[in-house]
């Protein structure tokens, strides 16, 4: 069973699966660009404790499952980890800058797991490269 966490004024159980893609679906997140875009992803989260519970990456995609507080809100998270991340590896991967106008594009998809349990998305997330 999931957790139940709380901040000052609210008690939650809020885990949502957000997937969002590279700018023209380019796969450009491969090796290096990968690992560094998992760490990226694992420090804001934590920074905004926002536990991570399962993450991958695809050439031209990412899945990542997160637990976060709904007075943060989902969409700010998103915004943060897209916004430092994109900026952290055009920085430290210039092939990105001279590849593509931005990293990430606009939009991406957030849904909440309650329709079904944690392991059946995890095992979802977590089988990605398999497919």
């Amino acid at each position: 069973m999931e957790e139940v966490r709380s901040n000052n004024n609210v008690v939650y159980r809020c885990t949502y699966h957000v997937v969002w893609c590279s700018k023209y679906r380019r796969p450009v997140i491969t090796g290096q660009v990968s690992e560094r875009l998992k760490q990226i992803i694992r420090e804001v989260c934590a920074e905004r404790d926002a536990p991570v519970v399962e993450l991958e990456t695809m050439p031209d995609h990412v899945h990542l499952l997160v637990v976060c507080d709904p007075q943060y809100g989902i969409h700010r998270l998103v915004k943060q980890v897209k916004g430092r991340s994109s900026r952290l590896l055009r920085q430290e991967f210039p092939h990105l800058r001279r590849k593509l106008p931005t990293l990430w594009t606009n939009s991406y998809f957030v849904a909440t797991i309650g329709g079904t349990t944690l392991e059946i998305v995890k095992r979802y997330v977590e089988n990605q490269r398999n497919v």
